[in-house]
């Protein structure tokens, strides 16, 4: 059987930088990203990082902009409310051409979604055989080889869960700005702070800076106001436990595509106003984490 690591070239890697004992996959510069702007999208398992990211998407591409999502989860369900299906992922397309990537179109891994955003999902190796930070990289290269990022306006890295390891920090190093999505809860608030962590990590090598929160399933805020006070940071949407948008996930659409209810409207109206607050230009963050005892006894109850 053949194995991700066995087929795509070990990237560079530096002991220091990225913080004491780590060693990091480091960005080949011929994989930079330039001219548009790049979002990474983070946050706790399960918290709506890609409900979040295809609606941000569909709400850039509606107003005008060229949008590329590239799904960076071997679950490969960035995309589907955009695309209407599971789309083929990078590398189950390269493993059909025997990983030899000059056999490849942009049209057999490059789908194009609702409104024109261009949607890519990377897969990943089967779970416990490889590391999805090099297939992240693999994808950029193949993006970049066949133009698919020349004429993007910007591009919108939906990652999985929170960052464990320096393989899915690896869209850190092409972001702009993160956004990380969270709950009003204890564990979605505690990933986020994991999240910081990492972010600042990257952001001593890396231009990528915060660009605030989005909460999520939110009908209060109050823990999460409790957090950005601390450390610094700005909630920049904040979208309800809505059933609409429960059942554009069953319905496989985007909100934008849903029957215009009003609180259908307002939803798009939250996306629509996010999409608009990040092309003009936001503020770039780089916030002190708290420590695991300070967030413990930060958050809750008396």
């Amino acid at each position: 059987m053949i194995q991700v690591n066995d087929v795509l070239p070990m990237a560079h890697t530096d002991s220091s930088g990225d913080g004491e004992g780590s060693v990091q996959v480091h960005l080949d510069p011929r994989e930079r990203l330039d001219g548009a702007l790049v979002l990474a999208i983070y946050g706790k398992g399960g918290i709506g990082k890609s409900t979040t990211s295809s609606n941000l998407s569909a709400a850039l591409a509606r107003l005008g902009h060229r949008v590329v999502q590239v799904g960076c989860d071997p679950k490969h369900d960035s995309t589907f409310t955009l695309t209407k299906r599971m789309i083929p992922t990078v590398i189950d397309t390269l493993a059909e051409v025997d990983f030899h990537a000059e056999e490849l179109r942009p049209d057999d891994f490059v789908f194009e979604g609702y409104a024109g955003v261009q949607c890519v999902e990377t897969g990943g190796p089967p779970a416990g055989t490889g590391c999805g930070g090099y297939v992240v990289g693999q994808t950029v290269k193949l993006l970049k080889q066949h133009h698919i990022l020349d004429d993007a306006d910007v591009v919108v890295f939906d990652v999985l869960g929170d960052v464990v390891c320096g393989g899915f920090a690896a869209p850190l190093q092409h972001a702009e700005r993160a956004l990380i999505v969270t709950a009003n809860d204890f564990d979605s608030i505690f990933a986020m702070n994991r999240i910081v962590a990492a972010i600042q990590a990257k952001g001593r090598n890396y231009k990528v800076r915060l660009g605030g929160i989005v909460a999520n399933r939110a009908a209060e805020t109050d823990q999460i106001d409790r957090f950005t006070d601390a450390v610094g940071l700005e909630t920049m949407a904040v979208v309800p436990n809505l059933d609409a948008v429960r059942r554009s996930r069953l319905k496989k659409c985007t909100l934008f595509e849903m029957e215009e209810t009003p609180e259908v409207l307002a939803v798009q109206e939250t996306y629509t106003n996010l999409a608009k607050r990040l092309l003009a230009g936001t503020e770039g963050l780089m916030p002190e984490p708290l420590d695991d005892d300070t967030i413990f006894n930060l958050l809750g109850f008396d």
